[in-house]
């Protein structure tokens, strides 16, 4: 009899403890710092300031820009201004490491798709073979939300600058490069409305990108403040 009742328990109680073990891990992964640190060098050093209290003036802020996105509207820092974005650098035709952060991509516009403060950035690092209407082929076979994300080419040199000494999303640091030498990086940026770089990640994973959703939404409490 005891044999039975054990039978018809035990799989619930399994079951239950299944389920409190995903509530718990979720529970964490949402468990964020109230306020994000500012960045303003390659090496992404945390600095832990009030940016509302201290004078940043000569802070590190990513400059003014204007490039096309994919249906030949100019995006520059006015499309941004005031709002959260996350930036990161591609090609269209790459085979390697672009689809699973498009993948990664669109995880974030799905989480932020009805939040018109969030947008997404992402910069080509082929222009010249990236035309807009390459880039539109490319935006519709990812699903890219108009108006939230945007891909952007335009002027090389621009392009690159933004790259290396805006977002500074290379890690190689110190190594000197010529605006020939190839800009390619899996890495993520966060920018807050003032254009201030607020993290970093990786794009390839899972658990990054998933930390870059939880500090969205710590910055957008940030606003609200």
């Amino acid at each position: 009899m005891i044999n039975k009742i054990l039978s018809a328990v035990l799989p619930a109680l399994l079951f239950f403890l299944f389920i409190s073990c995903q509530t718990d891990s979720s529970i964490e992964k949402e468990s964020r710092v109230d306020v994000l640190p500012f960045y303003n060098s390659p090496e992404f050093t945390p600095r832990w300031i009030d940016g509302k209290k201290n004078d940043m003036t000569d802070f590190h802020k990513i400059p003014e820009f204007e490039l096309l996105n994919q249906f030949g509207n100019t995006i520059s820092e006015k499309t941004v201004s005031g709002k959260i974005y996350v930036a990161d650098f591609f090609f269209a035709t790459c085979p390697g490491i672009c689809p699973k952060m498009a993948g990664n991509m669109s995880v974030i516009q799905k989480a932020f798709e009805k939040d018109d403060q969030v947008l997404l950035l992402s910069h080509s690092v082929t222009p010249e073979q990236d035309s807009v209407s390459a880039l539109k082929t490319y935006g519709d076979r990812n699903n890219c939300q108009p108006g939230k994300w945007h891909l952007l080419t335009g002027d090389r040199e621009q392009i690159y600058f933004l790259g290396r000494e805006a977002y500074f999303v290379e890690e190689d640091m110190g190594l000197q490069k010529s605006k020939d030498d190839f800009l390619h990086s899996e890495n993520f940026l966060l920018v807050d409305q003032n254009r201030r770089l607020r993290g970093i990640y990786n794009g390839l994973n899972s658990t990054d990108v998933q930390q870059l959703i939880a500090d969205i939404h710590t910055l957008k409490k940030e606003m609200l403040n």
